[in-house]
């Protein structure tokens, strides 16, 4: 009996100490991921950036309508999105055509996801006030879409009132809405909980745990593919595509067909934050033939290209620059996503953080919170994912943007 007891406190017990402060230690870390951004930055960009919709909106607005003096046959258009709480939500669009020689369109846009649309806006309005000059606008017309999904940037969701994800929305395809994402069955139970959000529960303190236990069972490539990728089954789960397309899709269709209409090349980017390593910009192309991919290397020449062959991406169905690209086939169409990162979520970490923000603010949505401080606590960490406050990131992040559009936009209108 000595002996039995001398192995455990000796041999058992201390490596039980270790195991429990292992786990403690890594919940804590998962719990209170922090960064420390000293990026390397020459310029002040934080002017750029809006404090919130209604400001972003009118920004805008008072842009474009400055436009229309200074060009010809400008078009402004403001789209309003149906809502049962909120009567003031509005799509914006300008058009502004080639003065001279319709040979490129370059549209960008922002706010598909709604709170990403607060660095998206940031993005377009110094575009509008660096690169909009006359000599892009002789051959190259511009269409600006400023917050796809108003709702979701007013109200600091990534989806609309609806739920939906429209970078999950966006049909390219017939029988988008019956497709059947097979993996997510099988991580519902995971990332869409019951009940009232308690930050200070077991389960979400020990979250990291219990994900960690899936990527056991499939792989983190797999996991991620089943959660990301979209689904049309479930419409309070996250990242539901919808059964239809959402009105301001819609209300989209005729006015990219119109501007498309006259060009032979066109540069769709769509602007993002969130995926990938924090402060870099990230460049995903849809999927291409080896012609495309040439073009597109040849485009963005100096820069690296997200293909999508490691093991850290992932595809997905109804995005909206494919929806861009599927209304004009026969165009030479550059699709490309500008994604800023984060929170690192390119590894394990940081991913299994991310998705645990967006399972906490969507079962608080849908659930309700079990105190106004768990409320407040996860709309902020929501917000701080999409949309951080360092100054220092938001700099970085422009200042990349700046030598991007100074190096593809001479390339593109050459």
């Amino acid at each position: 009996m000595k002996v039995i007891r001398r192995i455990f406190w000796w041999g058992i017990f201390p490596l039980v100490l270790i195991i429990l402060g292992t786990l403690y230690y890594v919940s804590v870390q998962f719990a209170n991921l922090k960064f420390d951004d000293n990026f390397p930055v020459s310029k002040d960009y934080t002017a750029f950036f809006p404090d919130n919709y209604q400001d972003s909106r009118n920004d805008f607005q008072h842009l474009t309508r400055d436009l229309s003096q200074t060009f010809q046959n400008v078009s402004l258009n403001s789209y309003y999105v149906p809502s049962k709480i909120d009567y003031d939500l509005t799509v914006d669009v300008c058009y502004i055509p080639a003065q001279k020689d319709s040979s490129n369109l370059l549209i960008l846009s922002s706010g598909v996801h709604g709170v990403e649309g607060f660095v998206g806006s940031a993005v377009q309005k110094f575009f509008m006030q660096k690169f909009l000059t006359p000599e892009l606008l002789e051959n190259t017309g511009v269409l600006l879409i400023h917050a796809v999904n108003p709702f979701g940037f007013k109200h600091s969701r990534r989806v609309t009132e609806n739920n939906v994800d429209l970078n999950r929305n966006s049909p390219s395809m017939n029988g988008l809405y019956e497709t059947q994402n097979e993996g997510y069955p099988r991580v519902y139970d995971l990332i869409n909980p019951v009940g009232r959000v308690d930050k200070s529960s077991i389960g979400n303190r020990f979250f990291f745990l219990k994900a960690i236990n899936e990527i056991r069972k499939a792989s983190m490539p797999v996991l991620r593919q089943a959660v990301l990728q979209g689904q049309y089954q479930f419409n309070e789960g996250l990242y539901f595509g919808g059964m239809n397309p959402e009105p301001q899709i819609d209300k989209l269709k005729p006015i990219i067909d119109i501007a498309m209409e006259p060009y032979k090349k066109v540069l769709a980017i769509d602007l993002h934050t969130g995926y990938g390593e924090r402060g870099k910009l990230h460049f995903f192309p849809n999927p291409l033939s080896p012609e495309e991919k040439i073009r597109m290397e040849l485009l963005f020449e100096g820069y690296t290209i997200d293909w999508g062959d490691s093991d850290n991406f992932y595809t997905v169905t109804g995005d909206f620059v494919g929806f861009m690209a599927a209304r004009h086939p026969g165009k030479e169409f550059y699709p490309m996503l500008f994604e800023y990162g984060t929170l690192n979520s390119q590894k394990t970490m940081g991913s299994l953080k991310s998705i645990h923000i967006m399972i906490l603010e969507n079962q608080g949505y849908h659930n309700g919170y079990m105190s106004a401080e768990d409320s407040v606590l996860v709309k902020a960490d929501l917000l701080e994912m999409y949309y951080p406050q360092s100054e220092n990131w938001q700099n970085y992040i422009m200042e990349q943007t700046e030598d991007v559009f100074q190096t593809i936009l001479p390339r593109f209108t050459e």
